[in-house]
């Protein structure tokens, strides 16, 4: 470990005490874990404090880990292995080091977690993300709304669950003039490419 990550994992363990659920470095990158009650004031202690200072948010994406394996978890109160996660990267201009922000959403039926929008404002749209693609609800976001999929599509695409064909299909109805939604028509089936090569493929021969 470098001194300057070696540094900010002091800082973290420093500053954030019990909060700090796991902090954990791999191949040169921090990931600090924590449980979604402290996800907001630690969201805030990191930029704000004068020894850590992420003022910027550079990404948040959400994360399905079904049929993951075992998976780090900060919050007594949960039984089980928790499904869904809210993942930050962080960007400090004042230290330059990065920090990876990993928090669980308690609840696997309704996943739930404090958005951070008024942390770093720019969140607003990945948030969005999160919520659209794997259903992640972000409590205090205030336009949380789809933004990849249509208004009208059911379910969330990135979950591990989710069809591979999806749910519903949109196509022109010529006779009502518009878009309509029906089931899906096309029946699931996994196509393996054939590959045919000639028998002496890859050898080396000889070319006279």
């Amino acid at each position: 470990m470098s001194a300057k990550l070696d540094k900010l994992c002091q800082n973290l363990r420093d500053v954030l005490g019990e909060r700090v659920g796991s902090l954990d470095v791999d191949r040169g990158e921090a990931t600090l874990v924590v449980a979604a009650a402290d996800y907001l004031a630690v969201a805030t202690t990191l930029r704000d404090h004068a020894d850590l200072r992420f003022e910027q948010l550079m990404d948040l994406c959400g994360v399905d880990y079904a049929s993951y394996g075992e998976v780090a978890f900060t919050d007594a109160n949960q039984t089980g292995t928790p499904r869904f996660a809210a993942v930050s990267h962080l960007l400090s201009l004042t230290h330059n080091w990065r920090l990876r922000l990993r928090v669980f959403a308690p609840d696997d039926n309704f996943p739930v977690v404090d958005s951070l929008i008024d942390v770093w404002n720019g969140v607003n749209w990945f948030e969005r993300e999160a919520f659209d693609l794997y259903g992640i609800m972000f409590s205090g976001h205030d336009d949380l709304r789809r933004i990849l999929t249509d208004y009208g599509f059911v379910g969330h695409p990135f979950r591990k669950d989710f069809p591979i064909f999806g749910h519903v299909e949109m196509r022109y109805d010529p006779a009502q003039q518009r878009v309509v939604y029906q089931p899906v028509t096309i029946e699931p089936r996994e196509n393996t490419p054939r590959i045919v090569r000639e028998d002496n493929y890859g050898k080396v021969g000889d070319r006279g």
